[in-house]
C-alpha cells in the first residue's frame, strides 16, 4: 500500500504543473492543420485546455465542440473563397513552372507573385488579431503557458510575446529553408545537404553541387526579400526595432513533421525535434462494402490511389488516360476522385468521393499507393509498409517523392508528359519488382523502431516547455551573434591585419637591416 502511494507521489511530481495547463494555437490551413489537430487532440486527451484562434474566412479549419477545446473566432476582411483563390493560383503557377535547371529563375520570379498575395492575406490574419484589443485582452486573463504555432503563418510569435509566454514551432519545412537556416541557425552545407524544393539527394554529383550551390544563392535572394518585408511590421506590433527572423529565432523548440526514415543524414541543433508520422496509426476495419470489393481482388490485391484533399479533380484528357493505364492492371483499385466519370474507367476500379487512405494502407491485401507525394500520406505509407507510385505536382511534393525514389521505395510519374504506357510501366515496377516493397518495409521498421511514439515526443516536449516556462538551454549561442560573428569574418579580419601587419613591420625590419648593413659595408669597402 505504501509503496503504491510513493509511486502515484513520484508520478504526479513528474507530471510537474502541465496538468490542466492552458495552450494557444496559431493554425496554418489545409494538411497543415490536420498535423496539429493529432497534437491538439492528445492534449485534450492529457487534460490540457487547448484554445485555437481561427480566422473568419478559415478554409479547412472547422469549430468543434469539446469541454477542453475553444476556438476564438476573429473577423478577416476576406472568405473562403479568397482562400481557395490563393492556393489555386500557387497550385497552378507550380504546375505551370515547376523548377528544373533551365527554369529555376523563371519558377522562383513567378512563385515570388503568388507567394505576395499569401503574405497579404497572412498581414490580414495578423491584424485580426492583434488590432483586436478585446480578444488580446481576453487571451492575456486565460493565463496560457505556451503557444504552438505553424510558422508558413507569421505572427503567431508575435502573439506570444505579447502574451508574455514561450512558444514552439511545427512545421516539415519553410519555404527554401530560409526560416530554417536563417532564424533557427540550422548549418544548411550545400556540399551534401540538398536544397528544398531541387529534388536532388545527398549523393551529388560535381554538377549537382553546381546547381544545388546556385539553388539555395536563388532561394536566399527570393525569398529572403519577401521576408524582410516584414521586418517593419514585427517592429511596429513589438514596439522595438527588430525583424521577422530574429523574433522567429526565440522559438523554444521547432517540431520538424520529418524523420530519419525520410530525411537524408544532415546536422541538426538540439532544440529542434523530429515528429514525421505523428499522425499516423494502426488500421482499423473498412467498410463492409469497401471490404467486399477488395477482397474480391483475390491473390492480385489492391492499388490505393489519392491525389490529397486540396486536388479535387483534373481534366478529362488526364482523367481517361489515368483510367485507361489502371483498366490494364489485374488489380482492383479504390480511386478517390470527386471530378467527371472517365470514359475509360475499366471493371476493376472504383471512384469513392473520400477514402479511408490509412486503413486503406493497412490492409494485407494493398500491393501499391499512388499519392500525389503529400507528407501525410508518404508517412502512411511508411507506417504500413506500401511501395509508392509519385504524381507530385506542388510545394513539398516534388521533393518528397525524390527522397523516396533515393530510398527505393516509389517510382515517379510526371503529370505534365505522362502517358498512359508511363502509369502502366510505373505500377508494374513497384507491384512486380519486390525490391520496392522490401524497400518500404525497411523504412517501415526503422519509423517503428523508436524510443518514444512521434506524436507522444510531440507533446513531451510541449509539456517540457510548460513545467520549465521554456527551454533556452537548448538554444545555441549562434542566435546572441551577428552575421559576420556568426561566420568568423571579424576574427578573419582581424587575423589578417595581424599578417598584413607582421609582413609590413618584417618587411620594413629587412629593409633597415640592409640600409644598416649596406651602408657599413659600402663605408669599409671605400676605406
Amino acid at each position: 500500500m505504501l509503496s503504491n502511494i510513493l509511486l502515484w507521489s513520484l508520478q504526479l511530481s513528474l507530471l510537474g504543473t502541465t496538468l490542466g495547463g492552458n495552450v494557444l494555437i496559431w493554425p496554418m490551413e489545409g494538411s497543415h492543420w490536420l498535423n496539429v489537430k493529432i497534437i491538439i487532440d492528445e492534449l485534450i486527451r492529457k487534460e490540457h485546455n487547448v484554445t485555437v484562434l481561427m480566422a473568419s474566412g478559415a478554409l479547412f479549419i472547422t469549430p468543434t465542440i469539446s469541454p477542453s477545446l475553444t476556438f476564438e473566432i476573429y473577423k478577416v476582411p476576406f472568405d473562403k473563397e479568397r482562400i481557395e483563390g490563393v492556393i489555386r493560383d500557387f497550385v497552378l503557377t507550380w504546375l505551370e513552372h515547376r523548377p528544373s535547371p533551365s527554369t529555376i529563375w523563371r519558377f522562383y520570379h513567378e512563385m515570388a507573385k503568388v507567394i505576395k498575395d499569401f503574405h497579404m492575406v497572412s498581414r490580414e490574419i495578423c491584424d485580426g488579431v492583434l488590432k483586436n484589443q478585446k480578444l488580446m485582452e481576453k487571451m492575456k486573463k486565460s493565463k496560457f503557458e505556451v503557444l504552438l504555432s505553424d510558422p508558413v503563418f507569421p505572427c503567431g510569435d508575435i502573439v506570444a510575446l505579447k502574451l508574455g509566454i514561450p512558444f514552439i514551432y511545427s512545421l516539415r519545412f519553410s519555404p527554401a529553408s530560409t526560416v530554417e537556416k536563417h532564424c533557427g541557425k540550422v548549418p544548411f552545407p550545400p556540399s551534401y545537404v540538398p536544397a528544398v524544393l531541387s529534388e536532388l539527394t545527398d549523393q551529388m554529383s560535381f554538377t549537382d553541387r553546381v546547381r544545388n550551390f546556385i539553388s539555395y544563392r536563388l532561394q536566399d535572394y527570393m525569398f529572403e526579400a519577401l521576408w524582410k518585408s516584414w521586418d517593419s511590421y514585427y517592429s511596429q506590433a513589438l514596439g522595438r526595432p527588430t525583424t521577422l527572423c530574429e523574433t522567429m529565432g526565440k522559438a523554444e523548440i521547432w517540431l520538424m513533421r520529418t524523420y530519419w526514415d525520410f530525411e537524408f543524414p544532415r546536422p541538426y541543433l538540439p532544440n529542434f525535434e523530429f515528429v514525421g508520422g505523428l499522425h499516423c496509426k494502426p488500421a482499423k476495419p473498412l467498410p463492409e462494402e469497401m471490404e467486399e470489393f477488395v477482397q474480391s481482388s483475390g491473390e492480385d490485391g489492391i492499388v490505393v490511389f489519392s491525389l490529397g484533399s486540396m486536388v479535387k479533380n483534373i481534366s478529362d484528357e488526364k482523367a481517361n488516360l489515368i483510367a485507361s493505364a489502371l483498366a490494364q492492371i489485374p488489380q482492383k483499385v479504390l480511386w478517390r476522385y470527386k471530378g467527371k466519370t472517365p470514359d475509360t474507367l475499366g471493371p476493376n476500379t472504383r471512384l469513392y468521393d473520400w477514402i479511408p487512405q490509412n486503413d486503406l494502407l493497412g490492409h494485407p491485401k494493398t500491393k501499391a499507393f499512388i499519392t500525389h507525394g503529400g507528407t501525410n500520406g508518404i508517412y502512411e505509407a511508411i507506417y504500413h509498409g506500401v511501395p509508392m507510385v509519385g504524381v507530385p505536382m506542388f510545394a513539398d511534393q516534388p521533393d518528397n517523392i525524390a527522397h523516396m525514389r533515393a530510398k527505393g521505395a516509389a517510382v515517379e510519374v510526371n503529370m505534365n508528359t505522362m502517358t498512359s504506357e508511363d502509369w502502366l510501366n510505373a505500377l508494374r515496377t513497384v507491384i512486380n519488382d519486390p525490391s520496392y516493397k522490401e524497400n518500404a518495409m525497411r523504412l517501415s521498421r526503422i519509423h517503428h523502431d523508436q524510443p518514444v511514439k512521434p506524436l507522444d515526443r510531440a507533446v513531451f516536449w510541449i509539456e517540457f516547455v510548460m513545467r520549465h516556462k521554456g527551454a533556452k538551454h537548448l538554444r545555441p549561442a549562434a542566435h546572441d551573434l551577428t552575421w559576420f560573428q556568426y561566420h568568423s569574418l571579424d576574427v578573419i579580419g582581424f587575423l589578417l591585419a595581424c599578417l598584413a601587419t607582421s609582413i609590413i613591420l618584417i618587411t620594413k625590419c629587412c629593409l633597415c637591416v640592409y640600409h644598416v648593413f649596406g651602408k657599413t659595408g659600402k663605408k669599409k669597402k671605400r676605406e
